[in-house]
């Protein structure tokens, strides 16, 4: 339990609480959930830049680092093709990959493909499903992918001013603008208590948010003296109590409860917004193609990590389709911006191709 490792270290329960958010970051879980430890390992190993734990932002928003690496493999004769949706994987006359169909007819061959996909989009949707076994189709159809994440994007006139650090009086950013700021974060009894709000089908009523201003270390992505705020929240459900769906009403008052919890630390947030962006869990499922809405492709669980992640005897980046890899979140080691799942993957796939 994450809590027992947070009391043997810790005192400060503040300090407590704010680790614990990085044990239950896109995850359908409680800091008292057996497991959570985990998912806050996940978070803090590796390092950036020689500095062990940390994370950054990227220049550009996350867009440019999907742009670095594409400019990386068009400089080895890489050919990328956008807005072009995969209709399913071509298989041979033995069940092998062969390539994929693209939904306008196109048709591009190749020996070896790679999906970047969910596993469920993956085998559930692309690939025949008399060519998987069955065992292993109904492992993928139950993993879990419940999330509690609803990301809300922000612009402001101007940078928030909290209570506890107020701005600076020519608008520019402080130290703590260039942070991570956690807020409902007192104490991890909120956090377990916005947690069981959500397990019975209700969004939190003081849901744990993350706050982050890129803009802050980044101005060329506002106008000047403007900002643009992100706030990663939870705990929402995909499926809200009685069946309910996340209808425009369902969205604004979830994104308004969010909103009245940042005027309690930033008096005055609220008349700063300019527009706002809410993605609930349907909608991250919807536009990104993230299994319930999932950033991680499925949950960080002990049971879906490791040799069962995506299946048990499937860990290795390989499918039950010889030359179909698997090289994102729902891979080993999993998800988070690290490039882990995509390189091993490739290692494998390389090691396969010098034999075909």
């Amino acid at each position: 339990l994450l809590g027992q490792i947070l009391d043997h270290w810790f005192e400060s329960e503040p300090l407590k609480a704010t680790l614990a958010t990085d044990a239950v970051i896109g995850a359908m879980a409680s800091p008292h959930t057996p497991g959570s430890g985990y998912v806050l390992l996940h978070h803090v190993m590796g390092e950036l830049e020689g500095r062990r734990g940390a994370w950054g932002y990227v220049a550009g928003g996350m867009g440019a680092l999907s742009q670095a690496i594409a400019q990386a493999a068009r400089a080895r004769g890489a050919h990328i093709f956008t807005e072009k949706a995969v209709c399913h994987v071509l298989l041979g006359r033995h069940g092998e990959a062969q390539g994929v169909a693209l939904q306008d007819g196109t048709e591009v061959r190749s020996k070896l493909v790679l999906s970047n996909a969910s596993p469920q989009i993956t085998f559930l949707e692309l690939t025949p499903q008399e060519q998987l076994p069955k065992d292993f189709v109904q492992w993928i159809r139950q993993v879990d992918t419940r999330s509690p994440v609803t990301k809300i994007n922000v612009a402001v006139d101007r940078l928030p001013s909290f209570l506890a650090a107020p701005s600076a009086r020519d608008g520019q950013p402080l130290p703590h603008h260039q942070c991570s700021i956690h807020l409902n974060c007192e104490g991890t009894q909120l956090l377990h208590q916005a947690f069981t709000e959500a397990i019975q089908g209700h969004p939190s009523s003081r849901p744990m948010i993350e706050l982050c201003i890129p803009s802050a270390l980044d101005p060329g992505l506002a106008p000047p003296g403007c900002h643009v705020v992100s706030l990663f929240t939870q705990y929402t459900p995909s499926v809200l109590a009685d069946g309910r769906s996340w209808d425009e009403q369902a969205r604004n008052a979830y994104a308004d409860t969010v909103f009245d919890c940042i005027e309690d630390y930033a008096p005055g947030f609220k008349a700063s917004v300019i527009g706002r962006d809410i993605l609930t869990p349907p909608d991250l499922e919807r536009i990104f193609g993230l299994p319930g809405g999932n950033i991680f492709h499925g949950g960080m669980s002990l049971d879906q990590l490791y040799f069962t992640r995506p299946a048990p005897s499937y860990s290795g980046y390989r499918s039950p389709i010889p030359g179909l890899y698997l090289c994102g979140s729902g891979a080993h080691p999993g998800g988070g911006v690290m490039g882990a799942a995509g390189r091993n993957a490739a290692q494998v796939a390389i090691k396969d191709f010098r034999h075909l």
